[in-house]
């Protein structure tokens, strides 16, 4: 990058790049990162019954979007609808975040738009507490779209140090809709689950991204379809 100083021009300390261009040779050495593999971040899972809106909705979408087989039509069809259940379930006290400006610091790269982010807090106008990212596969790759969720929890990490919440790991997805690949950031280790959950166990996934969400949960949480029909209808 070129700047201007004295009527001449002088090369800038950084190259401004955003969360899409990183490797994670990259993000290991700028921002002194361990990266740890793990067979399974959940090992005993609590799953999670979906409302019938859910299952009748993924019944109908999944074989669509993957007919019309875009990213776009995976994220609409798929990964919105199961992010809006997970909202539903904790009773519209978290919040969801889809293609937002999530610049944190221009001068690293960490600045761009991410897919999805979920706020621990029930303000929807406002970010003000994300815990978990979630990136889009691009051309159905989940490998490829790991540098860039990472850069991104990096950056959630630095805004909840800044606004002081205490939200000490950070969660990371990459997804095709199909496939969702877990992460974990904790202070500078990134524990990537090896494992891999599909979309066909909805429960399994529920159940995980619940345990996110509010990892001391202990009660059942789930649908009332009576309570959530009349709720709907105020």
């Amino acid at each position: 990058m070129l700047t201007f100083e004295s009527g001449r021009a002088i090369r800038s300390r950084y190259v401004e790049m955003s969360y899409s261009e990183f490797t994670l040779s990259l993000l290991k050495s700028q921002f002194k990162l361990t990266i740890v593999e793990q067979v399974e971040l959940f090992p005993s899972p609590k799953e999670i019954t979906p409302s019938q809106l859910l299952q009748d909705t993924l019944a109908e979408n999944i074989p669509l979007a993957l007919g019309i087989d875009t990213e776009k039509a995976r994220s609409e069809m798929i990964i919105a609808p199961v992010l809006i259940e997970l909202r539903k379930l904790f009773d519209r006290n978290i919040s969801l975040f889809s293609g937002i400006d999530f610049t944190i610091d221009k001068e690293p790269g960490l600045n761009g738009i991410c897919d999805f982010i979920l706020s621990k807090s029930p303000e929807q106008l406002d970010l003000t507490a994300p815990v978990v990212i979630i990136v889009e596969a691009k051309n159905d790759n989940i490998k490829s779209g790991i540098p860039q969720c990472i850069a991104e929890m990096l950056a959630a990490q630095i805004f909840n140090e800044r606004a002081q919440n205490n939200i000490p790991s950070i969660y990371g997805i990459v997804t095709t809709g199909s496939l969702w690949k877990f992460m974990k950031l904790t202070q500078q280790t990134v524990t990537i689950e090896l494992k891999e959950r599909f979309i066909e166990n909805l429960e399994l996934l529920l159940g995980i991204l619940s345990y996110i969400i509010d990892p001391t949960l202990t009660r059942s949480i789930g649908f009332d379809e009576t309570a959530e029909t009349q709720r709907t209808q105020r």
